[in-house]
């Protein structure tokens, strides 16, 4: 029996992520999700929507049918 797992090219919040401190933020996502470490990715509101920022994912944690992305912002396009 497989585990399912998604593989993301970009950060889709929602509006539910939560900032840590300054420009580091978390989002906890249903299911097992693979986000690139370290490189920049956009950042988004919704699937469709226009890119908010771009972002690099620091931590990913994997348990419990939920990952948890922990991302610092390093530019932002839009405020809303």
């Amino acid at each position: 029996m497989g585990m399912p797992l998604e593989i993301q090219t970009m950060i889709v919040t929602n509006g539910k992520e939560k900032r840590i401190e300054h420009n580091l933020f978390t989002l906890q996502k249903e299911g097992y999700r693979l986000y690139p470490l370290d490189i920049p990715l956009e950042v988004r509101r919704t699937k469709h929507g226009e890119a908010t920022g771009q972002a690099v994912v620091k931590k990913l944690v994997l348990e419990n049918e939920t990952t948890i992305v922990t991302y610092e912002l390093i530019s932002l396009h839009s405020i809303n």
